[in-house]
């Protein structure tokens, strides 16, 4: 029974994973900039406490997958701008003192590629990248059964890679970033600035809803999402030829909209890989899937199995 943290710049989440991926108890709370890491640290320790008294179950290890910059080497946490107050502490050294446990640490989108492969529609796939859209594009990628790591154990962000240098100014500091022109804002920005009738309070969730009506100006921003969704996964695939893309993500909820126009960009685009037999699958783990990532990553780290 491993115990499952995921943190993110609005709530924390605790729960008890079993060994099948099936989610015992969980717990949440809210986190915010104004959150410090004393307060955190205590409410984690606290609600793992109950949930492990709520499942009747002793936690043997404890996962954690958190959205900003981590060290999962070191354990520690970097720049993260949501929590100012956590940067640099290290909540697997004590997690590990509070309750003698081994405890592992990684990005969320990590996380998340960790849980579809072990437990998701990834199952028994070695080779799988995990690609969530939202209010941002992330992911993670496992590569012969083992999670991929740059230099320093450095989190790849998928979502930054340029689709068009000419396209909107990105966080990171670059033009056309595929998080820039294929995240969830990025629709709303476009049909704001293409439709007068609709452009109030409207949200990615209308726009398909209008889509589905039948909308044209809609219907564009959505030929729109798919394509570039397309640009950003076929690089991928030209990349690592994987065996499966895993979508999740907010955005892709509407993903049958979106998914004739994305795989006529892939046809086009990789014409030199075998990328018809890459499957696009969405993720399958649902309203828990962070905290079954979570688990896994202590699966990944200390059982080795993926």
């Amino acid at each position: 029974m491993i115990g499952a943290v995921d943190i993110g710049g609005t709530k924390l989440s605790v729960g008890i994973v079993g060994a099948n991926g099936v989610v015992l108890a969980k717990m949440d709370a809210p986190t915010g900039s104004d959150s410090t890491y004393a307060i955190g640290l205590e409410r984690t320790v606290g609600m793992l406490r109950e949930t492990a008294k709520q499942a009747s179950t002793k936690i043997v290890g404890i996962g954690i997958g958190s959205t900003g910059p981590v060290d999962p080497l070191t354990g520690e946490f970097g720049e993260v701008d949501f929590l100012p107050d956590w940067r640099h502490k290290n909540l697997v050294k004590d997690l590990a003192q509070a309750f003698g446990v081994q405890v592992a640490l990684e990005n969320d989108g990590d996380a998340g590629a960790l849980g579809e492969a072990g437990w998701g529609a990834g199952k028994g796939k070695s080779r799988l990248i995990y690609v969530t859209i939202g209010t941002g594009i992330g992911g993670g990628i496992i590569l012969d059964g083992k999670l991929y790591r740059g230099v320093d154990g450095a989190h790849p962000e998928i979502g930054h890679q340029v689709i068009d240098p000419s396209g909107p100014l990105c966080s990171c500091g670059f033009h056309g970033c595929w998080e820039a022109l294929a995240a969830g804002p990025a629709m709303v920005a476009w049909f704001q600035a293409t439709d007068d009738e609709h452009r109030q309070n409207i949200t990615g969730q209308r726009i398909c809803e209008l889509a589905i009506a039948g909308d044209p100006s809609a219907l564009r921003v959505v030929q729109r999402e798919g394509r570039y969704l397309g640009l950003g996964l076929a690089n991928l695939i030209n990349l690592f030829t994987p065996d499966m893309i895993v979508l999740g993500g907010s955005v892709t909820k509407c993903a049958v909209l979106f998914l004739e126009e994305m795989r006529r960009t892939i046809c086009r685009g990789c014409r030199f890989v075998p990328y018809e037999k890459t499957v696009l699958a969405l993720a399958s783990l649902g309203d828990d899937a962070n905290l079954i990532g979570a688990a896994r990553v202590w699966h990944h780290r200390f059982a080795q199995k993926v």
